[in-house]
């Protein structure tokens, strides 16, 4: 395993992350705790280092299968990065809510599921330029990590793409953006990346395999079933992505190499990239998606 710096935090991270939005139950299956302890476990046995999850994977239910686990760890071991501003309600259903007295709640919430003193890496995350607006959020915000419940914050920039936070984000206390990134969504390197060399920001790379897309798995034609995050994606969107990667898989991806392993090793040969958090499913994914290190030297 291979590890960066996480822009100005000094918090040093592998390359591979841990994404886990699946253990909040919205990716086709539940997850229960002996599946956490096997992802998570192999993760560590590849050298991964960070996790990332939210308050909003389920009702804190990422976390808490989380928490779970670092309470029979050494947690020391372990970057843990969240989220805030979002109710759980069911299935692929939120509440917005960055107000401050609800984001100091989500915050306890998180600490108390995560069984932690303080979370290395909170993230705004998803939020409206409004939102983010919020002079009031961010001195509260503050005030926790001067009060050691927060040790650094971060933007988790919204799906439809935001340079105005990202231009914002030092001004307001934040030391990392977690941006769309992969070969399939090369907006971050007009949007952020400038923004980030310029202010010493961390990059966390988000879906970079596209929501399992690029990994090469799917045909045209491939119907993903409701009860995943995956059954709501635009038919034609989808369709058109696919044609892509059958492209990409005979004009850029080496011979003998897994196509997942090759697009993480693809967002990570940028420098400004810091780590990248695809989700892991099994422990033969996370050992796979870690494996993804090695071609960095290719």
């Amino acid at each position: 395993m291979k590890y960066r710096i996480l822009g100005s935090t000094g918090l040093r991270v592998s390359v591979i992350g841990a994404g886990t939005w699946q253990l909040g139950g919205e990716w086709g299956r539940a997850f229960g705790q002996s599946d956490a302890d096997a992802i998570l476990d192999a993760a560590a046995e590849c050298g991964i280092n960070l996790i990332d999850t939210a308050e909003c994977y389920g009702d804190h239910l990422s976390e808490q299968l989380i928490g779970d686990y670092l309470s029979r760890r050494d947690r020391s071991k372990w970057v843990v990065a969240t989220k805030f501003g979002h109710w759980f309600h069911s299935f692929m259903n939120r509440t917005d809510d960055f107000s401050v007295d609800g984001v100091r709640k989500q915050l306890e919430g998180s600490l108390r599921a995560l069984r932690i003193d303080a979370i290395d890496l909170y993230q705004f995350h998803s939020g409206s330029d409004a939102l983010f607006g919020n002079s009031e959020l961010w001195t509260m915000l503050d005030e926790q990590k001067r009060g050691g419940k927060i040790r650094h914050l971060g933007v988790s920039i919204l799906g439809k793409g935001s340079e105005l936070q990202a231009r914002e984000a030092r001004g307001v206390g934040a030391e990392a953006l977690q941006v769309f990134y992969n070969r399939l969504d090369r907006r971050a390197e007009e949007m952020y990346f400038s923004h980030a060399e310029r202010d010493n920001l961390g990059i966390l790379g988000r879906v970079p395999l596209a929501s399992g897309i690029l990994s090469g798995k799917f045909k045209p034609g491939v119907e993903f079933p409701k009860n995943e995050y995956r059954g709501s994606l635009d038919r034609e969107k989808l369709a058109s992505d696919l044609a892509e990667v059958e492209r990409l898989r005979v004009t850029e991806v080496p011979a003998n190499v897994p196509m997942a392993q090759w697009a993480l090793a693809w967002c990570l040969k940028n420098p400004v990239v810091t780590t990248v958090i695809p989700g892991m499913k099994s422990a033969e994914q996370a050992r796979a998606n870690a494996a993804a290190a090695d071609l960095l030297d290719q």
